[in-house]
């Protein structure tokens, strides 16, 4: 039974745990996958603390790429040696949602979220003393060996940059596929982005790639300025300063933006950014919050201003194709990944990299295995 290094968690509000895991070999339809980079992204924070309860203990880590170990029965799209991209809400490519081009609301991906079961309702992963440990999103990219169905990798080019690969199988895809996917951003939009982390950054990039304009990062850490300029804001508001709402009007002329987008998962946050739009404006919401978590708006703006509040998940992309899209966007100049990059971390830095996270010292970070 082969083994390896990961990060567990035991208990909400408490460290990760680095430790041995026995990794179980892939059944039909499975792949083992070894990691080569993680994200650092703020949905595993939010199960850290607590805020998204999930059965423990548990492998946390949604974001990453790697190289397929060894291949279970049936496995046709991928083989030993291909580079692959995680895909943290794997589909079943035959149900409604799937049909319709809406995988990330697909059944089985939900399932596996919610219960750290693999579909057929066991785990791949063992404790030295034979305890079996959950799996996060169907991939927890944080053990460095990891068992996952084949309909949750994305095999790419064996010559793109592994920790790039990383970088766009969350946080771009989700960020950039926000504008282009779920609103749809006509050029020429004003925006306006509330957080900028990791989500909020590519937010304001895929706004710069459909020409929006002008673009309007707002965040409570002074820090992230350089971080949301450099990726196509042409504004930057403290909100621990001043009245968010009220600056992003007075950027617009007095009648707010027609595009507002929040990337931090907090209730008032969101509704700042409904509160900044103009009439007619749409408001998307990207950010995980607390599973209990509610926000007041003033509904009667949704008739009398027509304004439109929409969430959106995984971007309202379709990962398979769209992971691959990105790249070539890289490819060809039109999307940033080294900027995004403040940091790489140890596995046993873990901890100190989540830390970091909350301090928002950092714009993306990932762990690194070589």
């Amino acid at each position: 039974m082969p083994t390896a290094p990961a990060a567990v968690l035991y208990e909400s509000a408490q460290p990760m745990v680095i430790e041995e895991v026995e990794v179980l070999p892939p059944q039909a339809g499975e792949v083992m996958v070894r990691m080569k980079a993680a994200g650092v992204c703020h949905s595993d924070l939010h199960v850290m603390k607590g805020d998204l309860p999930m059965p423990v203990p548990i492998i946390l880590g949604h974001e990453g790429a790697g190289v397929v170990e060894e291949v279970g029965p049936g496995v046709t799209s991928v083989a030993p040696g291909d580079h692959v991209v995680p895909i943290w809400r794997a589909s079943c490519g035959r149900c409604d949602f799937c049909l319709k081009g809406r995988p990330a609301l697909c059944d089985m991906g939900t399932a596996m979220r919610f219960t750290g079961l693999m579909p057929d309702g066991n785990t791949r992963f063992r404790s030295a003393g034979g305890r079996s440990i959950r799996h996060y999103a169907g991939v927890s990219t944080f053990s460095s060996l990891s068992t996952m169905p084949e309909a949750a990798v994305v095999r790419i080019d064996p010559a793109f940059p592994l920790w790039k690969a990383a970088l766009i199988s969350c946080g771009v895809i989700t960020g950039v596929g926000a504008v282009t996917h779920a609103a749809k951003v006509p050029p020429g939009s004003s925006v306006a982005v509330f957080g900028c982390g990791g989500i909020g950054l590519n937010i304001i990039q895929g706004a710069r790639m459909v020409s929006a304009g002008p673009v309007i990062a707002v965040d409570a850490h002074p820090g992230k300025e350089a971080h949301a300029r450099r990726m196509g804001a042409a504004h930057f508001i403290n909100a621990a300063e001043c009245d968010a709402v009220q600056a992003v009007k007075d950027l617009t002329g007095g009648r707010g933006v027609d595009y507002a987008f929040e990337a931090i998962g907090q209730p008032r946050a969101i509704e700042q950014a409904y509160d900044s739009l103009k009439k007619g404006g749409t408001c998307v919401v990207s950010g995980i919050c607390r599973a209990d978590a509610r926000a007041a708006i003033n509904v009667n703006q949704l008739v009398y201003a027509e304004k439109t509040l929409r969430g959106t998940l995984y971007g309202s992309t379709r990962p398979r194709i769209d992971v691959v899209n990105l790249m070539r966007l890289h490819e060809s100049g039109a999307l940033q990944l080294d900027e995004l990059l403040t940091r790489t971390w140890r596995l046993e830095q873990i901890n100190e990299a989540y830390e970091a996270l909350e301090r928002g010292e950092v714009a993306r970070s990932l762990i690194v295995w070589e």
